[in-house]
């Protein structure tokens, strides 16, 4: 064995703990040009294949010291082995080297900020200079990998400094995918087997649409189906056009979910796409979507990937026991605003590594309306690039399409000539006059409801819902986010089949089903909210066109709560909406209302990039000074700093005695999904102190002695109500 063999990557231990045979140990060199090879593979999708192989050719070279193979013969401490590999791409490569030496450096610990701040990591700067005094610790090891350097590496040229961040978390994201796999490939090679047998998106596209042709075939001749029928035909012809970014304006209950995806299998089918990505704002309405994709193309097609239960800190044990995130390489994925945002703009591998696979996707974004207007700015920003330099085809469906200022050309899919608004007009809104009107008490309101048989109430606060619930007559159904997923489903199923069989069925809730939960009453009550709250809240009511009350339509009553909204987008986006009123000429059924309504909505944002997102990923751009830590931190959709907290609720006990039997895996951790409540972070340690959760595993609250109702939820409102507590 040579001198150069003798240096290793990774080792294997017997269960008693002792190291296995050093000829089952994997060579460094192997790992490195397994990464650099898989690495530039991946980054060849968007043209940056040597960038790739010299991340993985130099990611681990500071596995060469003897310090680091003293470590995987005792397995003990802890051994630095990425800042030798940054120093030595920076001091051979110099400026160029330094975008290598951000993945290298980061492909354990994240992307790092170049200079200091309070995250409480190590900047670049400093991590470059402690790598470099351990550099002499590589020996001659090092030398070899300077004569395969030899070339010129040349950054795209980008026309805007704002590209450069996202490019480079796209190599990072390539690095560390390729570092993955390879690690895993010698750990545990069966677990490759795992990640293959998805059907070819050609099979996934035939079997989606003779389904939706099934779905036709079989419908009640009505104007509803005939309008989402149109809306169809429309998307497959819109999915011959180049890719792009198309809007898929159609109001609720015209067939969005299933069209949308018509036209992506088509539009995949026609330039080649890799992956079709549905985005999805809300984790409490994932559950249906999925399903919905799931029956039809099998679950074992899809990828369906929340954000919670995560491990908040990342180890090299997470990272190996898969828990740091899928990596997207599946045909269909059904992910969340949260997730998917939050995963462009991150510094952690976990979040990163499934960047790559968006390069040559087709990206579908339910609801956009619902982007938050504080980070509109670079939440269009990265829309703009994944279009412009990755070859993404985006998908903007929504019935309230926003002004997204900055994407560029945005191809609408649906002609004006449809006119799909007036005909599909299924309600009469009902509105208070909001300059003279009181406010309604919720004792007005549960008089109100209790005058129809079938009927659905939507507040704006959990509270609300909850106190409104209890002045309702025994059989009134209660809906909120405090119920688990898997409640929640049974409860909306059992709704559905009161409503097929025409049964009396009282539903008091949360917004939380404006959002893609498929429900069709005749009348619906409306607590006063944003425009885009009430069309969505509307499209709960006589969906089908077949549940008029008098006349033609179904009735949407709006109605002033007797509580305030609390501070921020929901009460801006109701001022907005009394302002549009104020003015005089407001149709709800026309679609340039919406138009106007976030335009004046964005306005009214102090920012549309509050934290500065951008400013810390393109001040100091030309030293390549960047601040990816920072801005991953401060990039957060929802800012409600809530926990998830695991409900013994059916299927829940058995995933827990499994996750104190072996651990944390990915089929636990997903298991345990449809058992999750969020609780604000305050209220959960209260309830910790008083022994009603306990953290079974880090990161993982299990309700213990905090009560769990049949018809609300998990009792949060008992004590002090905290202000960011009274959300869905």
């Amino acid at each position: 064995m040579s001198k150069e063999e003798s240096y290793y990557a990774h080792t294997k231990r017997a269960l008693d703990g002792t190291p296995a045979p050093k000829s089952d140990w994997q060579p460094l060199e192997e790992h490195l040009n397994n990464v650099a090879e898989l690495a530039s593979g991946f980054a060849r999708d968007f043209a940056s294949s040597e960038w790739g192989y010299f991340a993985g050719l130099l990611h681990d070279l500071g596995k060469a010291s003897p310090q680091f193979q003293k470590y995987l013969e005792n397995g003990m401490g802890k051994v630095e082995h990425s800042g030798q590999g940054a120093a030595f791409a920076e001091d051979n490569l110099k400026k160029v080297g330094r975008i290598l030496a951000y993945l290298i450096a980061g492909h354990h610990a994240g992307l790092p900020d170049w200079h200091s701040t309070d995250t409480g990591s190590k900047a670049l700067a400093v991590r470059l200079k402690n790598g470099r005094e351990l550099l002499p610790d590589l020996g001659d090891y090092q030398e070899k990998f300077k004569a395969r350097l030899a070339g010129p590496l040349t950054p795209p040229g980008f026309k805007r400094p704002e590209d450069v961040h996202l490019w480079m978390r796209m190599l990072f994201s390539a690095l560390t995918d390729a570092d993955y796999l390879d690690t895993e490939n010698f750990m545990a090679p069966e677990a490759k087997a795992s990640r293959q047998g998805f059907n070819s998106i050609r099979r996934l596209s035939e079997a989606f649409l003779k389904h939706l042709d099934v779905i036709e075939s079989k419908s009640a001749r009505s104007a509803v189906n005939s309008i989402r029928a149109e809306v169809r035909r429309y998307c497959e012809v819109a999915a011959d056009k180049k890719p792009g970014i198309f809007s898929l304006t159609v109001p609720t209950g015209g067939g969005k979910t299933l069209s949308s995806m018509a036209f992506a299998f088509r539009h995949a089918l026609k330039y080649g796409k890799k992956r079709i990505i549905y985005v999805i704002p809300y984790t409490s309405i994932i559950e249906q979507t999925a399903k919905v994709l799931s029956d039809i193309l099998g679950p074992e097609n899809i990828v369906e990937h929340h954000s919670n239960l995560e491990p908040k800190d990342e180890t090299e044990a997470t990272r190996r026991s898969k828990l740091a995130s899928e990596n997207w390489d599946a045909p269909v994925i059904v992910t969340t605003n949260v997730q998917f945002f939050e995963s462009l703009y991150a510094a952690r591998p976990g979040r990163c590594r499934k960047l790559h696979n968006l390069v040559g996707s087709i990206i579908i974004l339910d609801e956009a309306q619902l982007l938050p207007p504080h980070l509109l700015s670079p939440c269009v920003d990265a829309m703009r690039q994944l279009a412009e330099n990755y070859g993404a085809t985006l998908v903007i469906s929504t019935a309230t399409q926003p002004a997204l200022k900055g994407l560029g050309h945005v191809e609408e899919i649906i002609p004006d000539a449809a006119r799909l608004y007036s005909r599909l007009k299924r309600v009469n809104y009902f509105m208070p006059t909001l300059l003279s009107s009181p406010p309604t008490s919720l004792e007005e309101v549960s008089v109100e409801l209790q005058k129809y048989e079938q009927v659905l109430c939507i507040v704006n606060t959990r509270p609300d819902c909850y106190k409104l619930f209890k002045l309702m007559p025994e059989g009134t159904v209660h809906l909120s986010a405090l119920m688990c997923g898997a409640h929640r489903s049974e409860v909306i199923a059992g709704i559905k089949e009161r409503l097929k069989n025409n049964l009396p069925v009282r539903v008091i809730s949360t917004q939380l089903v404006e959002a893609g939960v498929d429900i069709d009453f005749p009348v619906v009550y409306r607590a006063f909210a944003g425009l885009d709250a009430i069309a969505q809240a509307a499209g709960r009511c006589n969906r089908e066109g077949g549940k008029s009350t008098k006349g033609a339509f179904g009735q949407v009553h709006v109605f002033v709560p007797p509580s305030p909204l609390p501070i921020g987008i929901m009460r801006k986006s109701a001022d907005t909406f009394r302002d549009l009123l104020a003015t005089g000429g407001f149709d709800p059924d026309s679609p340039g209302i919406y138009k106007r309504y976030f335009e004046a909505l964005y306005s009214r944002a102090n920012s549309t990039d509050s934290a500065g997102i951008m400013e810390l990923l393109t001040k100091d751009i030309q030293n390549c000074g960047i601040q990816f830590r920072t801005a991953a931190e401060k990039f957060r959709l929802i800012d409600d700093y809530s926990r998830p907290v695991v409900i013994r609720y059916g299927g829940a006990e058995k995933l827990l005695a499994r996750l104190r039997e072996t651990g944390p895996n990915r089929e636990i951790m997903r298991g345990l999904q449809r058992y999750i409540v969020n609780v604000p972070e305050k209220k959960l340690l209260r309830m910790a102190a008083e022994d009603g959760v306990s953290e079974v595993s880090p990161g993982v609250w299990v309700q213990e002695r905090a009560a769990y109702n049949q018809a609300t939820g998990l009792d949060i409102f008992t004590g002090l109500i905290e202000p960011e507590e009274l959300m869905a």
